[in-house]
Order: structure tokens, then sequence, then C-alpha cells
């Protein structure tokens, strides 16, 4: 892009600034009614958005043009962002109408993947992780990661050779990486970012390295939180691992944001002994949340179990399978909820029917914080508080713990909801420039402007019948033009009888017009009118989301409460609907389920499904050698072991008769890496298929578990198998090995 700036145009002048400052973002710079594109920008959003370019000058040199209408930019900023682009919003922050020169801009926000917060740019039950990479010494490793649309904030310390597992779990949108230009490591920093890439599809944004300075990250999380010490959140002060990360973090939000970040109130260390570990490997064997041959969401656990209504409720489930817990007591609240609600049909509708009706309050919360919030945004958090009250009601008949403590985080904030109720009105526009957002009787002053606007006719006629009569000039008539503004007009015939107080405006052939004082008082009210009312409308709302805002805190924990309501009680439903029957959770090393049945297959095949039985860590052993031909269903056995265990520790029932399963903290699977069960095609038949494209993959099939004991885990992990395989002659065969947890762990 040349630019000889002292031939540009003010305007144009202002693009290139903005440009220089944000080079590696699209700026979509605000003219008028639209955003436009130039140069390089141009030729970009033309081929990726399907626009038409043109030029804003016709010279020698014209400039490139491409643009989009601002009332619908969201949809074209969705499709920069699928196809990998940043976008700085550039927007005029003065009235064009008062300005004097050029109008004032600035880019207020900058779009990328990982700091969405409108709907319309997300999957509602989905997270939109931005991530932050921090690699240190001796192998440690540290990742960060926020949910901006949520407030979500999390940091994690882990082995480095561990990460990519953890970055693949987390399908982080954008990644944050220090830029090492220079050092020694660099070779490996470029490496890692490829990779990254390449596993998790996330974009990789390379940072200065004073971004991941301790010090300075540091400074900038106790800054944000108000705090003087990172303890209370389980972070060491001195801490140069987890802190960096962490620190990115909030810089980048600062710098793309560019508004308050409130909702953002707290960080979460993750500790990885309380949740049962599910690598990328076994998530991916297991089909969990994708399948492995069509990367598809159907034909997964997930998409056979999430029976949530609420978007938020749908983001915690998945985090509660991919995340499964290793607490026994924490395990039996959550079974012992689902239970008591599965036992009562018609409290369970009737909390399903509250909640299919309750709005995503969590992500509503978030765009109140950053003053991003619609009128519809309001209005639909209004009706969400008042089904709360309901939702509380109905809890509160319920006996178990965990039943009883979401009860008591039900707050309904009836004052804000009546604040709400009586300022919104119920059918209102989607956005504040179409006006008609404040309730009538809200606020006097704009009910008497909205008066004046709807009213006008009835008083120009009432005004023109007293004219009439106070002049006795029957053909005298009140009119209006653009160019003269109001005015009575009287025949010549009778201009004679124009009161004194008729000053004359205008001469026409065959009439006079004329202006009162009273008249001009009214042109000064009616033009303005409208424009007024829009303007106070606007007041009014800004006034009411900022006192929204001083409830996001409440409204967090509102939501967080209405997330596990949702995932209890779709797991009561699930368990109803299928007969699941309710596992024994015990702190031995038992692993015994009768009749049990693979979650996804037993759904797909109905009752062709063979129910099987396992028994483990008793007296008859801990390790089963599972042989047989091709397509016997070896596979499908050692999937579901492992799928029916993970789904006793999220507190789910099980497809099984009975079942008595010791904790187990790992699951480690290599099953039939090629093989997708529900399509009905075998390890053999895949891997011969992949021959045939110059693709092989290995057939050997492995299920262990690990026990929570630091000496067994090492022995497992050293040695994933306690011996060497028998010999066997069947292609595919399989082994199951569980580890049951010792007495010392």
């Amino acid at each position: 892009m040349a630019a000889h700036t002292e031939k540009l145009t003010p305007a144009m002048k202002q693009f290139h600034h903005f440009k220089q400052k944000y080079p590696d973002c699209i700026l979509f710079f605000r003219m008028g009614d639209f955003y436009e594109t130039f140069y390089e920008d141009a030729r970009t959003c033309s081929r990726v958005l399907g626009l038409t370019l043109t030029s804003r000058s016709k010279g020698e040199n014209p400039i490139p043009l491409a643009g989009v209408p601002y009332h619908a930019v969201d949809g074209y900023l969705k499709k920069m962002l699928q196809a990998g682009y940043k976008v700085a919003v550039c927007e005029q922050v003065e009235d064009p109408r008062t300005a004097k020169g050029v109008v004032k801009r600035d880019v207020i926000r900058i779009v990328t993947p990982g700091t969405l917060t409108d709907d319309m740019l997300l999957t509602a039950k989905e997270d939109n992780f931005l991530c932050a990479v921090n690699l240190g010494i001796n192998k440690a490793a540290a990742i960060s990661w926020v949910d901006i649309s949520t407030g979500h904030f999390f940091v994690q310390q882990l082995p480095a050779e561990e990460l990519l597992d953890e970055l693949m779990r987390l399908s982080p949108a954008e990644c944050l990486m220090p830029d090492r230009r220079g050092e020694l490591f660099e070779a490996e920093s470029k490496k890692l970012a490829k990779e990254i890439g390449q596993l998790t599809g996330a974009i990789i944004t390379e940072r200065p390295a004073w971004y991941f300075d301790p010090h300075q990250s540091r400074q900038r999380l106790l800054k944000h939180f108000g705090t003087r010490t990172l303890e209370g959140f389980g972070i060491a002060d001195a801490d140069t691992v987890l802190i960096p990360a962490a620190g990115a973090i909030i810089e980048y939000l600062n710098e793309t944001q560019k508004t308050a970040l409130g909702h953002i109130s707290a960080i979460r260390k993750i500790r990885r002994e309380k949740f049962l570990q599910v690598d990328q490997t076994t998530l991916r064997s297991l089909e969990i949340l994708r399948t492995i041959r069509t990367e598809s969401k159907k034909g997964t656990l997930l998409n056979c179990l999430d029976e949530t209504l609420t978007a938020m409720g749908g983001r915690l489930f998945k985090n509660w399978l991919c995340a499964p817990l290793c607490e026994l007591g924490d395990i039996e609240l959550r079974q012992d909820a689902v239970e008591e609600i599965k036992e009562t049909d018609s409290k369970l509708a009737d909390i399903r029917r509250l909640l299919s009706e309750i709005c995503d309050t969590e992500r509503i919360a978030a765009r109140i914080s950053t003053l991003r919030a619609g009128p519809k945004d309001l209005l639909a958090l209004a009706g969400t508080l008042r089904k709360i009250l309901l939702l509380r009601d109905i809890l509160n008949t319920f006996a178990a713990d965990l039943l009883m403590q979401l009860a008591r985080e039900c707050d309904s904030m009836d004052e804000l909801a009546e604040l709400l109720e009586s300022a919104i009105e119920p059918e209102c526009p989607s956005h504040l420039r179409d006006g008609g957002v404040i309730r009538a009787g809200f606020d006097k002053k704009l009910d008497s402007l909205r008066s004046v606007s709807k009213d006008g006719r009835s008083w120009l006629g009432n005004y023109q019948k007293q004219q009439i009569k106070r002049t006795g000039i029957a053909n005298l008539k009140v009119g209006y033009n653009r160019v003269f503004g109001y005015y009575i007009e009287v025949s010549r015939s009778f201009a004679d009888r124009a009161p004194a107080d008729y000053i004359r405006k205008q001469t026409i052939k065959n009439a006079e017009r004329y202006i009162t004082e009273e008249l001009k008082e009214y042109e000064t009210r009616a033009l303005t009118a409208d424009e007024k009312a829009l303007e106070l409308e606007q007041q009014i709302f800004e006034s009411l989301r900022r006192q929204t805002a001083q409830y996001v805190s409440r409204l967090q924990k509102l939501a967080f409460a209405v997330a596990r309501c949702d995932c209890l009680t779709a797991l009561a439903y699930l368990a109803k609907r299928r007969s699941y029957v309710r596992p024994k959770m015990t702190n031995g090393g038992e692993l015994v389920i009768r009749e049990g049945k693979h979650p996804v297959l037993a759904e797909t095949l109905g009752p062709e499904f063979v129910p099987n039985d396992v028994e483990l860590g008793s007296a008859k052993g801990d390790c089963l050698i599972i042989t047989g031909p091709n397509m016997s269903g070896k596979s499908t056995y050692i999937r579901q072991v492992a799928l029916l265990v993970l789904m006793a520790q999220t507190g789910s029932f099980i497809p099984a008769e009975d079942a008595a399963i010791g904790l187990v903290d790992r699951i480690f699977t290599r099953v039939g890496a090629s093989d997708e069960l529900v399509r009905g095609q075998s390890t053999f038949m895949v891997e011969m298929t992949e021959t045939a494209t110059s693709s092989t993959m290995p057939r050997e099939n492995r299920l262990l578990f690990s026990t929570r004991s630091a000496a067994a885990q090492a022995h497992t992990t050293a040695c994933p198998w306690p011996g060497p395989l028998p010999n066997t002659s069947q292609i595919g065969s399989g082994a199951a090995h569980f580890s049951p947890r010792t007495s010392t762990s």
C-alpha cells in the first residue's frame, strides 16, 4: 500500500494512520452508512466476502474500495474470521452533523477468533477459548485460557510433553505465543506453534516477548483483579511459569477490546488430580466429541447423551464429559441429585419446561459488562429472572444436598427484573438505531417527544381550525414544505384580513404565506422531536445497561447454578427415558458391570445390541485378553467399558443391569483407532481402504486404566502391558487391563 499522505483527503489520512497502527488486521473504516476497506484490504474483502471491487477515485492512481453496510456488519465479520483474518473496527466517535472538519474516528475493538462476544459469531453450546502458552525451564509449561463471552478464566501448569494433548482437548479458537526471534529456542517455539495450529485449528497470534514478562504480567493481573496478591487464586506470587501465560491473556484483551472486562472477575487454577485424566488420544479413540473418520458430532458420546436445554448447560455438560470427577463424595452428590429428579415425573417435566425458556444468561452478562448488550438481551434477561423464581420454588422441594444448594443460588433479582420489564418495550427492535426500545410511560420527557411526533397532524388540524375561526377566512390553510418549513397560507383576496401577529414568510402567485410565534415553536419541536426522542432513548438505555452491569457478578453465579441444574436434569431425563441405572462407586479396586451396553451403539441398534458383562479387579484378576474374528465386537466391548466408567465418574447413570466401579484417575485407549462403529466399519475394513491409498493404521486394540497411586502409575506408564502378549493368529486382537486403586493411594 503506497501512501502519499500529502495528496490524500483528511479521511484517507485517518485511514492510513489506523492501518499503520494495526497492520495485521483488516481495517473496517466507518464512512456514513458503510464500513469501507481500501487497497489490499479491499481486494481481500472482495475475494472473501464476494463484494464488488470498485475504486475511490478515478484518476491516475485509483484506490481499490469495497464496503459493507454498517447495520449488517456482524455477518461479514463472521465470514472474515472463518477465513482466518482479524478485523479492526474503526468507528465514527462524534456526530457527523456537529463535527467541524473531518469526523473523529477511532478503533473501538479488534475482532479476533478468540475474542468474540456477539451471539451471531458464536456457537451456543461451545466455549470459544483464547489461549496463551508459556514454556518454562526444566520441561515445565503453563497454559492459560479464557472465554471472554462468559468470563471464565483458567490457568494450569503441566509437563511440556502433555501440552499438545491439553490444547487439543480445549480446542482454542486462538492461541497466543511469544515472538522468540533471536532466542536460542526459536526453532522449538516455531515448531510448537505449527503443531498447535495444525492439530487444533487455532489461529496462532505471536506477541512481543514483554507480554510474557513475569513481573509485568503479575502487575497486570493485580491491577485487573484489584488485589495485592494472587495467593487468593491459588497462584504463588513468585510463580514464573503460570503468571506470564495469564498476564499475556489480560494484555491481549485490553489491546483488542478497549472496554471494561469486569465480568472476568477471577482466575481458577486447574488442579489435574481432581479430575479423571482423558487425553486427546482417548477422546478421539472413544469418539467422545468427534467421530474419527468424519470429525462429525453425530454418533459421538456427547451427541448421544446431551439432553441439556440451555446454552450454558450444554457448554458445562461438555466440560463434565471431558473432565469427569475423581472424588467419591463429589460423584455421589451428583448421583443423589440425578436420582431424586429422576423419580419425580412432574417436577422433572416442570424443570425442563422452565429451562427451555431461560436465555444464555452467562453470555448476556458478559455483553452487559462490555457495554455491548442490545435491547433484546435485556428483555430476555428480564424474562429469565421471572422463570428463576419458579425454578427456585421447585428445587426447594428436593432433599438432595446439591439441589438444595442450587435452590439457594437461584437469585431471581426481582428488583432488576421489575426495572427491565418496566423500561423495555415487549416487542422492541433488535437495535437502538431503530427507536421504539423504551416502553411508553417509563419516561415522561420521552413520551412528550413521541407525542409531538405522533400527534403532529392532529395538532396542525386543530391549529388550522382555530385560525379560521379567529380570522373568519374559510379557505385559510396550514401547510409545510422542506424549504420554508411550516406556514399559514391566505389567498390574496383575504390578505388584508391577516392579523397583526402574522409574520409574512413568502409570497406566491395567488397567496401569501405567514408564520406565527406559536407555529414557529411547534416547528422547532416537531422537526427535532424524532431526533431528540431517539437520542433520549439511547441515553435511557445506556443508563439501564449501566444499572444492570452492577448485577453482573450475581448474574454469573446464577448462570452457573442454572447450568448445573440443566446438566443434572438432563442426566435424570436421560436415565429415565433410557432406563439407565445408578452405578455403585467405591474407593476399592473392582470393576463389575452386568448386562452393560455401549451407550451410543445401544441407541443406534436398539434391541439388536447384545448386552455383556465385565468383571475385573476381583479374584478373577485384572487382565482380559480379547480375541475373535473381524467385526466380532472386540473394539466395541473395550470402548464400552471405558465409556461406562467415564459416564459413571461424570455422575451419570449408565446402561446396565447393575454396576460396581472403583474410582480410576486415568483412561488410556488405543482402540481400533480407525473404526467408526456407528457406520459399521471395522478396523480391518478401514485399514484395507487406507492401505489402498498408501496409508496404514496400527491394528492393536488396548484399554488401560491406571491407579491414582504414584508408584502404580509410574509402572503402567512405563510398561502399559504387564507382560508380553500371547501369540495369536487373529487379526486385530485386543487387550484390556485394569489396575485397581491401591490402599496407599
